[in-house]
């Protein structure tokens, strides 16, 4: 009893901590140093996504690999460079792009407020514009993260989700980085309903001698189709509508139609609680719409750097 009793102030210091980070970021964080970032950004990756529509895409997964790693922080972003060893290096990072949207973004908000707003900021908003440029709910954003001066490449290796991953792996690293293991998975894995896959990362589904039974025989044979070219061949995350922000990815899960297995386990696996809220995506838009937006807030909200911690990057890529 004693020792639980010693516990309890040490329970509240760390809440007390852990919320007084996160109250430093507000959606006015920039209202009198650049008013006008978020116009800013919307129109680098509106200008980006005219000559490639996996744009919204590529930056919503660097978002998402940023904060799954020390929170969001824009070190995702960081090359190899003098005392630093790049988290590209991590196989959960093979292939990531879309480094050149954020220098565009970078640069534009650059030559109005020079100094002012963060990578990791840059990547948070953009990810609200790819959604929204996609025909998708928007939400506010809380603002005021900065960049680290570090990298953590262990940490890329281990903590990302995988796409070959059963559904007791993924919940575990989604508990692990501090999000809810059903709604914010399910809510997170929706991003899938725009972009890309390399057939690589999915064509163990594929064997003809022993085919993934949760995957449609049909779609499975388009795909093979489509993988012909070789395993770096990109396929469409959502065979029905590839380049909008909307349901259908829940309804494909209902039809056994989810391009990766990480996709699929959440309605195959039988009792899960993910299996229902699939259901409740599928059949409801809005839900979708509003539980993406909350769990975005939630994975933005991980570990940021605020007030003197950290630095704001002149270059996204290399420390200043």
């Amino acid at each position: 009893m004693a020792s639980f009793k010693a516990m309890i102030p040490l329970a509240l210091c760390v809440c007390f901590l852990v919320g007084s980070v996160t109250s430093q970021l507000t959606s006015t964080f920039y209202d009198t140093t650049c008013p006008n970032v978020s116009s800013i950004v919307q129109g680098v990756v509106q200008q980006a996504l005219q000559s490639d529509d996996r744009a919204g895409a590529k930056l919503i997964r660097l978002h998402f690999h940023d904060c799954f790693v020390d929170g969001c922080d824009g070190s995702v972003l960081l090359e190899d460079q003098t005392g630093i060893v790049s988290e590209l290096g991590a196989p959960g990072n093979g292939g990531i792009t879309g480094f050149n949207i954020v220098d565009d973004i970078k640069t534009a908000v650059e030559n109005v407020c020079p100094g002012v707003v963060s990578c990791a900021d840059i990547l948070a908003l953009g990810s609200r514009f790819a959604v929204t440029l996609a025909s998708g709910q928007g939400w506010t954003v809380p603002l005021g993260r900065r960049d680290s001066r570090t990298a953590n490449l262990d940490g890329a290796r281990n903590r990302l989700p995988s796409p070959f991953e059963d559904l007791t792996a993924l919940q575990g690293k989604f508990r692990d980085v501090g999000l809810d293991d059903t709604t914010d998975l399910v809510a997170l894995s929706g991003a899938h309903t725009f972009g890309r896959s390399r057939c690589r990362f999915f064509d163990g589904r594929l064997n003809t001698s022993n085919p993934d039974p949760t995957l449609d025989s049909t779609y499975a044979d388009q795909l093979r189709q489509s993988c012909q070219p070789g395993r770096d061949t990109f396929v469409n995350l959502d065979p029905t509508t590839p380049d909008t922000f909307d349901n259908n990815y829940f309804t494909n899960l209902q039809n056994n139609r989810g391009l990766l297995g990480s996709d699929q386990v959440l309605l195959s696996t039988s009792g899960a609680p993910t299996v229902s809220i699939v259901n409740n995506f599928a059949n409801s838009p809005s839900q979708f719409a509003s539980a993406f937006a909350q769990s975005m807030i939630n994975m933005g909200n991980l570990s940021p750097l605020t007030g003197s911690s950290g630095e704001i990057r002149s270059n996204c890529r290399r420390l200043n």
